[in-house]
């Protein structure tokens, strides 16, 4: 292996900074640069060349993302030692045979497009896979799937944690967003979706009569201004639910630092990291109980096991009245919870993976 082995990281999804493949994409990156040893050239994949040039400095090689390299016949031809789609939705595929590894988030697509092998999306999937060196999945929810519903090579497989995005959790005791609740509010955040599932919040909120809601998250989904506005309507709580749309991470850290407690309800989830921020911050996390959620809370954690209004506010009434018990080690064990989710460990296991492909 040469002091200078080559990686190109498929990373288009940097384009949407904030999405969850964004974030994953630029923290990873982050890590990479720190824990490389000089061993490897990092070329990376971005539409906004100037913008990312500028955050990762010289440390990597940035090509100019395009719509039309999605073209089978464009492509891209350069060689590179090791070929890394960072996610498993990337339409942009290397037009030579190279080491290829391939990072799944989730396969939730097969309930959210279609559960026939024979679609696109699914063939297309199944098509990264064949040609896979290496894969690595970031929950072993997320390998069990995969393994469920298609057919997976006999490559090397590895389970990687992605990490957590807050490190410091210091904010000036004078800053507040504009939507600043005066009454005790609970907080929740992701794109407003189906599968986030936001509505049901709102619906618990009716009976627990002594918090607000906050609900943070890009609102350009049908479910978004139909599903969860109707409900809010429906149900009287206008003045009691506060719809923020996307935040910055200063308005999310004052969320989370004054929050009560955070709310994830989601329908399928490949990671969460939400959920580990809050705990960042020592703050109960009520989450659903399913798919890759119960890996990531822990015993930490508390969670529903269905959506019913009335048990969820039982559920949220009985967690909080455990925290106020004994608060402070509480805030103590969720820290430490949080902690055991490190980007540099997460990027030093992928340049294992890197290294290991290279010496095969």
């Amino acid at each position: 292996m040469s002091n200078q082995s080559s990686i190109f990281l498929e990373s288009h999804n940097l384009k949407n900074e904030f999405s969850g493949f964004g974030q994953f994409n630029k923290h990873l990156i982050d890590a990479l640069i720190r824990q490389n040893s000089n061993n490897f050239q990092f070329v990376i994949h971005a539409r906004d060349k100037n913008k990312w040039s500028e955050h990762f400095g010289e440390n990597v090689a940035i090509k100019k993302y395009y719509n039309f390299t999605r073209n089978k016949s464009i492509g891209i031809r350069k060689r590179f030692d090791v070929w890394h789609s960072l996610n498993q939705n990337t339409k942009i595929e290397p037009l030579r045979n190279l080491p290829y590894v391939l990072t799944v988030h989730d396969v939730n697509f097969i309930d959210e497009i279609s559960s026939d092998i024979n679609h696109k999306r699914n063939k297309r999937f199944q098509e990264k896979l064949d040609r896979a060196t290496a894969i690595t999945y970031i929950s072993t929810f997320a390998k069990q799937s995969t393994h469920q519903y298609f057919k997976v090579p006999e490559v090397p497989e590895y389970i990687i944690y992605n990490g957590n995005t807050i490190n410091e959790v210091e904010i000036s005791d004078t800053y507040s967003p504009k939507i600043t609740p005066a009454r005790p509010f609970l907080f929740t955040i992701g794109d407003v979706c189906e599968r986030k599932n936001q509505h049901v919040l709102v619906e618990m909120l009716k009976n627990l009569r002594d918090f607000d809601l906050v609900i943070s998250g890009k609102m350009a989904s049908d479910y978004a201004q139909k599903k969860l506005k109707t409900t809010i309507k429906d149900l009287g709580l206008e003045k009691r639910v506060h719809l923020t749309g996307r935040i910055s991470d200063l308005d999310k850290f004052y969320y989370y630092k004054n929050c009560e407690a955070f709310m994830f309800p989601t329908l399928r989830e490949g990671f969460g990291i939400p959920a580990i921020e809050a705990m960042r911050f020592g703050k109960p996390a009520f989450i659903s109980n399913n798919t890759s959620l119960p890996e990531v809370g822990g015993d930490v954690a508390f969670y529903w096991d269905h959506y019913d209004a009335k048990y969820m506010a039982e559920i949220v009434t009985s967690g909080l009245a455990e925290v106020a018990h004994n608060k402070s080690a509480f805030q103590k064990k969720s820290i430490t919870h949080s902690k055991k989710f490190c980007w540099d460990v997460a990027a030093k296991q992928y340049i294992n993976v890197y290294r290991e492909v290279l010496n095969k």
